[in-house]
C-alpha cells in the first residue's frame, strides 16, 4: 500500500574527503579506494512533489562565477535516476518532481549529485509512505556512484571498496570553546573531471600503513593540530599536475595559517582546516585577497553525525 504526501522539503549536504587513498584498480576499470568521508553544512535545498511522472528541476543555482559545467538535463540528473530506481525497485505507480536549490560547486569534490541522490532515495521513500531494508537501499546506491552510500548513511563513515562498504566513523570532538570543526572550502572557479583525474592517476602514490593509522587515530581523537597534518589525498599530486591553480590554493591556505590543507575528492575545491571560527574567517579573508577575489570560498562545520532530515508536508 502507498501512501503520498504534499510536498518534502531536505537538505542534501556537501562532503570532503579528510583522507582518500586509491589502493588499486579493478579489472572493470573501477578504483579500490579507502576514505574518511565526513558531511559538511554547505548544502543543497531539495523540495520533493508528487507527480505522475519522474523530473528534476533546477529552482534556483549559486554557484560559483566561473563554473564551467552546464546542469544537467533531467534525464540524466543523478537525482532523476535515483528516484527512478527506486520506483523501478518498488513497483511504485507514482513519480515525483524533483526541485533543487544547487550551491554545492559542480565538479568540485564535494559530492554534490551523490548528496543530492542521497537524500532523494531517503525523501522519496517518506514521500511516497514507503520503506526498503537498510541493505537493499545501500545497494541500490552504490548502484548509481561510489560516494552515493556513503552520503545516504549519513554521518563521518569509513569508505572502501569502490564505494561499497561503508561504516559509521567516530570522529572526535575537537578541543575547542564550541566543539566544532571549522573549514574553509575555496573553489577556483572551474569543474574537474573525476574520470579524467583517476584515468591519470599513478597508483604508485599511495600512503603507508603506519600514515594511515595515524591519521584515524588523531580524527577520531579529535586533535585538531595533528589532524591537520595527517590529512592525505593520494589523488592530489595528480590534480595539482594538470591544474596547477588548485596547487595555488593549498599554498594559499598554508600561508594563511590553516592548521591543513587538502583537495577533496578530485578537486577542483580545497579545504582549509582552522582552529576556530574566527580563524577560519581570517584563512577565508586572506585566500580571496591573495588570490585576487578569484576563488569562491565559504566558511562551513563538519557534521559528524548527520543531519539528514525532511520536513514537510510544504504549504503550497
Amino acid at each position: 500500500m502507498f501512501m503520498d504526501m504534499e510536498s518534502l522539503e531536505l537538505a542534501a549536504h556537501a562532503k570532503i574527503n579528510l583522507y582518500l587513498e586509491v589502493l588499486g584498480k579493478r579489472e572493470n576499470g573501477y578504483h579500490d579506494l579507502r576514505s574518511v568521508v565526513v558531511p559538511i553544512s554547505l548544502h543543497d535545498t531539495i523540495v520533493l512533489e508528487p507527480s505522475d511522472t519522474i523530473e528534476t528541476i533546477f529552482d534556483k543555482v549559486d554557484l560559483p562565477p566561473c563554473c564551467c559545467l552546464e546542469l544537467p538535463d533531467s534525464d540524466s540528473n543523478l537525482t532523476t535516476r535515483a528516484a527512478r530506481a527506486l520506483k523501478e525497485a518498488l513497483g511504485y505507480p507514482g513519480g515525483v518532481r524533483i526541485r533543487i536549490s544547487k550551491r554545492i560547486p559542480l565538479g568540485g569534490g564535494l559530492g554534490g549529485g551523490s548528496a543530492d541522490a542521497a537524500a532523494v532515495l531517503r525523501g522519496v521513500m517518506d514521500l511516497w509512505g514507503v520503506t526498503v531494508p537498510h541493505d537493499e537501499l545501500m545497494a541500490l546506491a552504490a548502484t548509481l556512484g561510489c560516494d552515493v552510500p556513503a552520503l545516504l548513511h549519513g554521518g563521518a563513515v569509513l569508505m572502501e571498496g569502490v564505494g561499497d562498504r561503508v561504516s559509521p566513523f567516530e570522529l572526535g570532538c575537537p578541543d575547542t570553546p564550541e566543539g566544532t570543526w571549522w573549514l574553509v572550502i575555496a573553489n577556483p572557479g572551474f569543474c574537474i573531471s573525476t574520470a579524467d583525474v583517476y584515468a591519470r592517476h599513478d597508483l604508485s602514490l599511495t600512503s603507508d600503513a603506519p600514515l594511515y593509522i595515524n591519521a584515524v587515530s588523531v580524527l577520531e581523537g579529535g586533535d585538531l593540530f595533528s589532524a591537520g597534518q595527517g590529512l592525505f589525498n593520494s589523488l592530489q599530486a595528480t590534480v595539482v599536475r594538470k591544474y596547477p591553480l588548485v596547487g595555488m590554493v593549498v599554498d594559499q591556505f598554508d600561508q594563511a595559517g590553516a592548521l591543513g590543507a587538502l583537495v577533496s575528492g578530485s578537486g577542483a575545491s580545497v579545504f582549509g582546516l582552522a582552529r576556530d571560527e574566527a580563524h577560519a574567517e581570517i584563512m577565508a579573508a586572506k585566500v580571496k585577497q591573495e588570490l585576487d577575489g578569484t576563488v569562491w570560498t565559504r566558511i562551513v562545520t563538519l557534521l559528524p553525525d548527520g543531519v539528514m532530515a525532511a520536513h514537510g508536508p510544504l504549504t503550497p
